[in-house]
């Protein structure tokens, strides 16, 4: 193991763990945070970051992980992707912001057509940039009232859409994110989803549970828009039943309503596609896109129909820093960057890698209970193998046995009995079959 990351645009495969966890300099940190940060500010781990580098994380008392939260998903393309950083130098060099909507610049449209080109569908489209994941998924509501006339918002259960007062609505666990905070915003209406781990169900029996559910409680012609994410992200990688998709897009498009394809966590070839939805042959309405698009910068999108994107009246739809030339710089060094180093390929290599490892630890492991998952968006559920039942403790044991040999994991689901894993889409095959073993060793200890 070495001492030190790797020279830039090289691999390495090294973990290295030099002092207790958190160690001397990240404690102290630690307390300058709480003396002047919200406490609403959840810690996952009690490390904070110096430099990282691809699949690397060094801390500031030198500790050294490698990565599988990835900035819950937006690091795709790795810590300090060399073109990234570039680009983003070069750009605020010359312009860091004037408002789109006041002087615009080339970068803001050279990201709408990245967009238009590289989602699903080949009919036109159009965009429009904002900051942030739930600040696309309110402006995509505001689009499909304005386009359908109508007020009523459709989301599945075990989604998650944001921490605003109208995403948090459409959470399916309001809990902690709308605790405390309401009234919360109405006219949202939770259905059943696809889960076939948990459920049994073939896809078109789910989407006929969701549809009747919909049309029962709320009615087909009320509802502006349904949101969907192809793949769940924060309820635990949820991978729905083949079919299940397809026919909830055709269920909206005989009734008029615009089905969003949330993208945020799914989205810029995380799963090996640009765009999770491709892996389902569904061509969505709307999308909405952030995290993997900036590579690290915050900047996020509504990509449609441009019969839908244009229902807005001029003004309606913006904001001051929405696709800030620096944000959309960054963004079109991220696509240049898939294309250049094959990181759809990338992402592939990474799941054709990571899944049979998951699957041998299955086999070793009762506690997991499935193994799910598209590229390099992958899971492992565990559950009592007695009873079934979420084993949250056991999620937790092996997070933390992670985190002090080296390697950071996020947790996921509902009942917060998932590991979900995002890693940089560059990370190599031995920092995969590294973080596993590691795994491996904290579930014999338990």
């Amino acid at each position: 193991m070495t001492d030190t990351l790797a020279p830039r645009g090289t691999q390495s495969s090294s973990r290295r763990i030099v002092t207790e966890i958190p160690g001397p300099e990240s404690q102290k940190l630690h307390a300058r945070r709480v003396a002047t940060v919200s406490a609403g500010v959840s810690a996952t781990f009690p490390i904070y970051v110096d430099h990282a580098h691809d699949a690397l994380v060094v801390d500031v008392d030198g500790n050294q992980f490698i990565d599988f939260t990835g900035g819950i998903g937006v690091m795709t393309v790795g810590h300090t992707n060399e073109a990234l950083v570039q680009a983003v130098t070069e750009q605020v060099s010359k312009v860091t912001h004037t408002l789109f909507a006041v002087a615009g610049y080339e970068p803001y449209i050279a990201v709408c057509e990245l967009l238009a080109k590289h989602t699903p569908g080949t009919f036109a489209k159009k965009s429009v940039l904002v900051n942030s994941g739930a600040e696309a998924v309110e402006n995509a509501v505001k689009i499909a009232r304005k386009h359908t006339g109508r007020t009523e918002i459709a989301v599945l259960y075990h989604g998650y859409h944001g921490r605003t007062n109208l995403t948090a609505s459409m959470n399916y666990n309001m809990h902690p994110y709308g605790t405390g905070f309401g009234p919360l915003a109405g006219s949202v209406h939770h259905a059943p989803n696809s889960s076939p781990f948990h459920d049994g169900l073939t896809g078109a029996q789910a989407a006929e549970r969701t549809i009747t559910h919909l049309e029962k409680r709320v009615g087909a012609s009320q509802i502006a828009c349904l949101f969907v994410e192809p793949i769940q992200g924060e309820g635990g990688f949820i991978v729905p039943a083949e079919g299940y998709l397809g026919a909830l897009v055709d269920w909206c498009r005989a009734n008029g309503i615009v089905y969003v394809s949330d993208e945020v966590q799914s989205g810029m070839a995380r799963t090996g596609a640009y765009f999770a939805s491709e892996h389902f042959g569904i061509e969505p309405d709307l999308v909405t896109s952030a995290k993997g698009i900036g590579g690290g910068m915050p900047i996020a999108a509504v990509t449609g129909r441009a019969e839908i994107m244009d229902a807005s009246h001029p003004g309606g739809l913006g904001g001051t820093f929405g696709g800030n030339p620096v944000s959309s710089a960054a963004v079109v060094a991220v696509f240049n960057e898939v294309e250049k180093r094959n990181l759809l390929g990338e992402a592939k290599r990474v799941g054709a890698t990571l899944m049979p490892l998951l699957l041998d630890l299955q086999k070793k492991h009762p506690v997991i209970g499935d193994v799910r998952g598209i590229g390099a968006m992958l899971a492992l559920e565990f559950v009592d193998p007695a009873t079934g039942k979420p084993a949250a403790d056991v999620t937790k044991a092996v997070q933390t046995h992670a985190l002090h040999k080296g390697v950071l994991i996020l947790t996921a689901g509902t009942f917060g009995n998932v590991l979900r894993f995002l890693p940089p889409v560059v990370i190599t095959d031995d920092q995969l079959r590294e973080a596993v073993a590691v795994m491996d060793d904290a579930l014999s200890s338990l």
